[in-house]
């Protein structure tokens, strides 16, 4: 069924960005529920990264699923791991809408939507529920009146909350959209939140029996020298991974194009240069030290394996997929399937 998306688009593409997200996901879950959907068959790639057995590299980046509502659909598509999120200690409604803008020309969306979710417990409530056993990412964050001296607060509850139920979890301190939370990326105010994160990583493999990796997502608009101070900070306090890159707030890419002045976050192909010279950035920096999750305008099997060429040893998808569809993971699945499958070196 995934093959008619192609027929599908131009209906979907008619409606608001966000109302056509909606549509989309109820349309397959009915399908999924009804064994209409099933994940096709793609060549096995198993690699070994934060010490987790991925059956391949390609997974789904958080944002597309804040609420892990749409789990067992997404496992249709055959992707290696998903990942849901963003999610914050309690529900927020998010930025006012329209906050999602296609542009087309560029195959790119521009987006505002602020963390909206329904909280850290229905997120939990929905991974419960569903039939999905392959790696699940959970992507946390702060909830938008939480001052940032108070952050780690928001992010260690977050944590403690999902660590049953997440294969890694993602710490997001990179989206545009949350006033002030790229400021958590500065020396000082990282080197906190990092330590308190690891002293509760630590106290709750204690508790559960089993380590659960952290990974830490930065944005794409930090200069190199503050991406090697990243670097140098996710090392010093024994991180198990880096997400490389949320969305940008530049616009050089898209200049005159419809949306393009729009607030928030620029994601899709006008990225994919930026992001993937902050992975090879942060590969030359890290020296092997720890893995590299590589996203930002992945749109084809080329464009996946460039990443991993970078430095990367995971790939993420999430705009590619509103424009090309299922079909998007499978041709990269394929390409990347020829790569070796060794482990990544974890510290």
């Amino acid at each position: 069924m995934h093959e008619l998306y192609p027929f599908a688009r131009p209906f979907l593409f008619a409606l608001d960005a966000e109302t056509a997200h909606d549509v989309a996901f109820a349309t397959l879950d009915r399908l999924a529920r009804a064994g209409i959907a099933r994940a096709p068959q793609l060549p096995q790639s198993p690699v070994t990264v934060m010490g987790l057995a991925f059956p391949n590299r390609v997974g789904l980046a958080a944002g597309l699923d804040k609420n892990a509502a749409h789990i067992d659909a997404l496992a249709t598509f055959g992707f290696g791991f998903i990942e849901v999120g963003t999610v914050t200690p309690r529900p927020q409604p998010g930025n006012p809408r329209p906050r999602m803008f296609r542009l087309r020309k560029a195959h790119a969306i521009v987006n505002r939507l602020g963390f909206n979710n329904g909280g850290v417990q229905s997120l939990i409530d929905n991974v419960s529920r569903s039939h999905y056993r392959g790696i699940l990412g959970i992507n946390i964050g702060r909830n938008f009146d939480t001052p940032n001296e108070r952050a780690a607060d928001d992010y260690v509850a977050c944590l403690r909350a999902v660590y049953p139920y997440a294969h890694y979890v993602t710490v997001n301190i990179s989206s545009p959209n949350t006033k002030g939370l790229r400021d958590l990326q500065a020396d000082d105010a990282l080197s906190a939140l990092l330590e308190a994160l690891k002293h509760e990583q630590d106290a709750l493999a204690q508790t559960h029996g089993r380590h659960v990796p952290l990974a830490i997502k930065i944005a794409p608009d930090l200069t190199d020298d503050a991406v090697r101070g990243v670097a140098r900070m996710l090392v010093a306090q024994r991180m198990d991974a880096v997400i490389a890159t949320n969305t940008t707030l530049a616009r050089d890419k898209v200049a005159g194009l419809a949306h393009a002045e729009e607030t928030g976050g620029l994601s899709g192909p006008p990225l994919f240069e930026r992001s993937t010279a902050v992975v090879r950035v942060l590969a030359k920096a890290l020296d092997g030290a720890l893995p590299i999750i590589g996203v930002g305008g992945i749109d084809s099997g080329d464009a996946a394996r460039a990443k991993l060429a970078a430095g990367a040893s995971l790939v993420q998808l999430y705009t590619g997929l509103i424009y090309r569809g299922p079909a998007l993971v499978a041709e990269c699945v394929r390409a990347t399937a020829p790569l070796k499958a060794e482990a990544a070196r974890t510290p």
